[in-house]
């Protein structure tokens, strides 16, 4: 058994014993980050497992399951919580009251501020047992920004399972699949999904699909090579649909200066380090043409 079958095999082990685990990504992230992660979550959710996403600023995508990230550490418990925008000095104050058999919660608006509207409410589940840790496309855990570093005990003492492409990883996870030479992280959830006999259906393979497609630029980077188009092939395959997604749009870091706690840096995107590696192989054409010494220099 090779190394990446043995890497694969600890991955289930440790997710076939647990019950519940949370998907981090990096802050500002890229496509194939955001389609890696809802994949795996669409994967892990149907195997029946209680499965939270987690960014520390939630990215806005429409790739399927992208409504489900948060900002908070859950991992599916008995706690309701409720989420909105919010704008600093907003909200007046909230309250509550009980009707009945309804219990009431009341927020308030500041005057001149508007009021919230139902569309804008998200509900979800938050506490519980976290089992394992899932870190997708981030070389270290400080690179997931806040939420790392608002919650480091919550990393201890549990399985953390790190997937990445990053040249500079750490290597931080008790199991390392990382592979520095492949053209995606979606394509190393192809395999972990594969491994585990999921049922990849079409979202999840067109999810997979869009990421390949933007981390390979189109299947024009460097990286791209015959698995690549292997894996675009059982994607099709499985139902992939071909279309454009958007972006997640990128939201600045806030500053932890004011807190005492050393300000977060974004992870730099590893297409963009891969275009900046491109750029740097190209041979200006100053250095083709012939250098004519004159004397102690160039001319």
């Amino acid at each position: 058994m090779n190394n990446q079958a043995n890497t694969l095999a600890r991955i289930i082990e440790i997710i076939s014993k647990g019950k519940s685990g949370v998907i981090f990504i990096p802050p500002t992230p890229t496509i194939d980050a955001v389609a890696a992660s809802t994949s795996l979550y669409l994967g892990l959710t149907k195997m029946g497992k209680n499965i939270s996403l987690v960014c520390s600023q939630k990215p806005a995508t429409d790739l399927v399951g992208g409504d489900k990230f948060q900002t908070v550490i859950g991992a599916g418990g008995d706690s309701l919580m409720i989420s909105f925008p919010y704008t600093d000095g907003s909200i007046d104050k909230v309250d509550y009251n009980i009707q009945g058999e309804s219990f009431n919660l009341v927020v308030t608006p500041r005057p001149g501020f508007q009021k919230l509207k139902p569309s804008q409410v998200n509900y979800s589940y938050t506490g519980g047992i976290v089992d394992f840790i899932i870190v997708i496309d981030s070389p270290t855990l400080n690179g997931l920004g806040e939420i790392y570093a608002e919650n480091q005990n919550q990393f201890t003492g549990r399985d953390i399972i790190n997937i990445d492409r990053h040249l500079t990883n750490a290597y931080f996870g008790t199991v390392n699949f990382v592979n520095k030479t492949i053209s995606s992280i979606s394509e190393l959830i192809l395999s972990v999904l594969l491994n585990f006999k999921i049922e990849v259906d079409r979202d999840m393979a067109t999810n997979l699909y869009a990421g390949i497609a933007s981390a390979t630029n189109n299947f024009t980077s460097y990286s791209t090579n015959a698995d690549t188009f292997e894996n675009i092939a059982t994607l099709l395959r499985m139902g992939a649909v071909k279309r454009t997604f958007k972006k997640p749009q990128p939201v600045m870091v806030r500053s932890r200066v004011n807190s005492g706690r050393p300000e977060t840096q974004p992870v730099k995107p590893i297409e963009a380090v891969e275009k900046e590696v491109q750029k740097e192989l190209r041979s200006p054409q100053d250095w083709l043409k012939p250098k004519i010494f004159k004397g102690g220099g160039l001319v």
